[in-house]
């Protein structure tokens, strides 16, 4: 295992620097579909042109919040792949994904964006050390946030889900390098993926030390945030389930990456915690993903939830949940960013459970979703009262 990674003090201003006004997202996986319909939809929300629909912090119980406004958002990040952001969301507007025209209206936001973007890693070939790499990480951080005259900049991983490591791996994964990359230039961190992250045992240490919030790993956008709302409906009623069953059908560059047995298992472990977390255990049954290429962004899921009622009554509930993933993810990318930035400005720092809503994986608390919302109106009012 290479060498843990050096924790260092984070040098961002106070909210009341004259540079807090401005604020960083750095999106590792900057080129994939949900970068670019983040970086698209914030443009295009800021600009009034569309609604801002599915964001949360944009709901009256976050107003007065002192939230970094859209408009201040300023977007970079890393991505190994090379077609260009604005090219991507020329396709994703083919697609359905975003709207007709959206790429053309927003081509500058874009392109501002694409300017941002460095190479990630590690690529084939590299030789760098893990500890080269998240240096090298780093430094792009660095220079992202001076360059721009950021008051911060928020990390928010959102490339496709990697494999779990094996226990004795010797380097660590590329989830892992850029979040020790971010704790080491005093960045706030999420993980919107099952991807390891800061949950590598080499970054238990950094992430103690570290001088800022961090949060959750894996996104909740659908599947698991219908079985989050179902599951504690099964016992609260003393309903005994049974068995859990789904199917994902799925296209695009997460049906492709999931098509690895690996990552499809890392990305299940995070749909069966909130089962076993409401129900108490897990029930039998598990989830199967297939890659349909011809479905595109489309994502059709399907749970077969099998149940006793009264005096052994079996019965059957089934659900279809029919969905674009990045526009779902999109707008929590955006709520995340936006209250970890306020957050570090009010330097309330380490894992942050109020923000365990957004998460499959959240860092403590309820895994039932009106216990999590509660908890995240609580911090709503905790970011209101401060100044």
């Amino acid at each position: 295992m290479s060498a843990e990674p050096t924790p260092t003090t984070s040098t961002t201003p106070t909210s009341s620097s004259p540079t807090a006004a401005r604020t960083g997202v750095w999106l590792i996986g900057a080129r994939g579909s949900v970068a670019t319909t983040a970086v698209a939809g914030c443009a295009a929300v800021a600009a009034g042109l569309h609604p801002a629909t599915g964001m949360i912090t944009e709901t009256e119980d976050f107003a007065g919040a002192h939230l970094p406004p859209l408009a201040s958002l300023v977007f970079g990040g890393h991505d190994t792949m090379s077609c260009p952001l604005p090219k991507r969301a020329e396709q994703l507007a083919a697609g359905g994904v975003l709207p007709y025209g959206l790429p053309t209206a927003l081509h500058a936001e874009l392109a501002a964006a694409e300017a941002e973007i460095k190479p990630g890693g590690p690529g084939p070939g590299d030789t760098r050390t893990d500890e080269e790499l998240i240096e090298s990480f780093a430094a792009d951080l660095r220079d992202f946030r001076t360059r721009n005259g950021l008051g911060r900049v928020v990390v928010v991983n959102v490339a496709s889900t990697e494999p779990a490591p094996a226990e004795d791996a010797p380097r660590l994964p590329a989830s892992s390098l850029y979040a020790a990359a971010a704790l080491r230039a005093g960045c706030p961190y999420a993980n919107f993926t099952p991807s390891t992250g800061l949950h590598h045992p080499a970054l238990a240490e950094a992430a103690a030390a570290s001088a800022v919030p961090y949060a959750g790993r894996d996104g909740k956008t659908g599947q698991t945030l219908l079985r989050s709302v179902l599951a504690p409906m099964f016992r609260q009623r003393a309903l005994a389930v049974r068995a859990w069953s789904g199917s994902n059908l799925l296209g695009g560059g997460d049906g492709a990456a999931l098509a690895d047995p690996a990552a499809a298992a890392a990305k299940n472990a995070g749909k069966e915690r909130v089962l076993a977390d409401t129900l108490g255990a897990a029930p039998e049954g598990e989830v199967h993903i297939d890659d349909v290429p011809a479905m595109g962004d489309l994502k059709t899921a399907w749970d077969h939830i099998a149940f006793d009622g009264f005096l052994g009554t079996r019965m059957i509930l089934q659900t279809i949940w029919q969905g674009v993933d990045s526009s779902l993810a999109a707008p929590l990318v955006l709520d995340l960013a936006r209250l970890l930035a306020r957050a570090d400005a009010l330097s309330i720092t380490g894992p942050r459970p109020e923000l365990g809503f957004y998460f499959k994986d959240p860092d403590g608390g309820s895994s039932a979703l009106p216990e999590q919302y509660a908890a995240l109106l609580g911090f709503a009012a905790r970011l209101r009262q401060a100044r």
